[in-house]
């Protein structure tokens, strides 16, 4: 079920663009303590997600080598300095905006519902959003209050974030395991939605024992809650193929509510709709391509992810478009993970076995990777190709220290991270401060 009911519930601190607002309390909707049914409280949660879905695509794919901008200023996506600043009404405003509205409605569900489901819920959507802002901003505010004070801006600075990770991100989510099923009922969030997030989590802190085992937990339970690989890689993708067997949790978008990001979607930029890049594919990623097909094979995810013709990617069709779900999470990406996880641990056998599922997939021959140096770079190539245009590949690259390799250039870590939107910093009288380097 596509379409939430959505209740929009309380002023919202940390995300407004004037000091009054931090003031303001809608005086025509109802308190969080006047209410006894939380569902309108957790679809918000829900819905606020998707501004943060465009932007995090155009992170992870335009800073990275798989798409380009054209017109000045996007190309700043690859200059790697300051100048990314300007981006910040499109990208960077309403994905921090959006994220921190789903945080203050899941806050608001965790501490006044008595239905441990949806508590379980709203865990999950509140560590998401966490994760999403410590991979983009670093350091960020927490807030786990559904009355966060309007009086005490001290509550804006931003925390360590390794102190997001370690007190909201992973708790949250060994909440959610507990409290959620597993089977997927509408595409919301489940129990192995939350066991491949904190995976996923574990990856980015390098923590290989601990993400192996929530990882593993996925990839073996897959099959009793209705999760498996599609045979056919393109009936991943597609408003036909919304919520199909792969998809452990995805945004889920219609076309008939109007969300908070009013410029072009995930699917225009990459499909080259969007004047200011016709041409987003880029070269480097046909010729990740072309080496996956050195021996002569045919990788059957070519043509769904790229149209040299077009230089742009088909993956997501422009028709039905507007209809597209934003894959957060699937199982060919949780297996890759998993892979890694095992060779980082030691376990080439294991992490060869879940690569070549991955490839059988993609009508490609198995791996003849053998040393755990070879095996890690062939993971990190399968993963480009797997999962690009999916907003995973700049993240990719920092999380392993693979920039500079990956990229052919030194690039300042400051360059990492992305600015925090200027509003924020100017509206918190400077608590909320800006990342080195902008």
């Amino acid at each position: 079920m596509k379409i939430y009911n959505i209740i929009l519930l309380v002023s919202l601190l940390c995300i407004t663009s004037c000091e009054s607002d931090l003031e303001q309390f809608p005086p025509n909707i109802a308190s969080s303590n006047s209410l006894t049914d939380f569902t309108g409280v957790l679809n918000a949660a829900y819905f606020y997600q998707h501004a943060s879905v465009t932007p995090m695509a155009v992170m992870g794919d335009f800073r990275a080598d798989n798409a380009l901008m054209e017109e000045e200023p996007y190309p700043s996506f690859d200059r790697y300095n300051g100048d990314l600043v300007d981006m910040e009404d499109q990208f960077f405003s309403p994905f921090y905006t959006g994220l921190y509205k789903s945080i203050l409605s899941a806050n608001n569900v965790i501490e006044n519902s008595s239905n441990p489901t949806q508590v379980g819920e709203a865990k999950f959507l509140r560590a998401l959003s966490y994760f999403k802002l410590v991979r983009v901003f670093g350091d960020v505010t927490i807030n786990l209050s559904a009355s966060p004070s309007t009086t005490d801006s001290s509550i804006l600075e931003r925390q360590p974030a390794s102190s997001v990770y370690n007190n909201v991100i992973i708790p949250d989510l060994v909440d959610a395991i507990a409290a959620l099923g597993v089977n997927i009922v509408n595409g919301r969030a489940s129990k192995l939605a939350a066991q491949g997030m904190l995976g996923k989590v574990y990856m980015q802190l390098r923590d290989f024992s601990n993400a192996a085992s929530q990882l593993a937990a996925v990839v073996n339970g897959a099959g009793g809650a209705g999760i498996s690989l599609q045979e056919n890689f393109a009936d991943i993708f597609g408003v036909d193929n919304d919520l199909n067997s792969e998809i452990i949790y995805a945004a889920q978008i219609s076309s008939s509510i109007v969300d908070e990001y009013g410029f072009s979607e995930f699917w225009s930029w990459s499909g080259g709709l969007d004047t200011k890049s016709l041409l987003p594919l880029d070269s480097d990623l046909i010729a990740a391509f072309d080496a996956s097909e050195a021996d002569g094979e045919t990788d059957l995810r070519r043509a769904v992810t790229i149209d040299e013709g077009l230089m742009a990617s088909p993956k997501f069709p422009q028709t039905g478009g507007p209809d597209h779900d934003w894959i957060e999470l699937r199982l060919g990406d949780v297996i890759l993970l998993y892979a890694e996880a095992l060779n980082e641990n030691g376990d080439a056998s294991g992490a060869l076995r879940e690569l070549n599922k991955i490839r059988t997939r993609a009508g490609l021959s198995n791996s003849t990777s053998s040393t755990q140096s070879e095996i890690r770079t062939a993971i990190a190539n399968e993963r480009r190709l797997e999962l690009a245009f999916e907003g995973q590949r700049w993240f990719d690259l920092v999380r392993t220290g693979t920039v500079d390799a990956e990229m052919g250039e030194s690039i300042d870590s400051r360059y990492h991270l992305f600015p925090v939107p200027i509003s924020e910093v100017l509206a918190s009288f400077g608590v909320i401060t800006q990342n080195d380097g902008y």
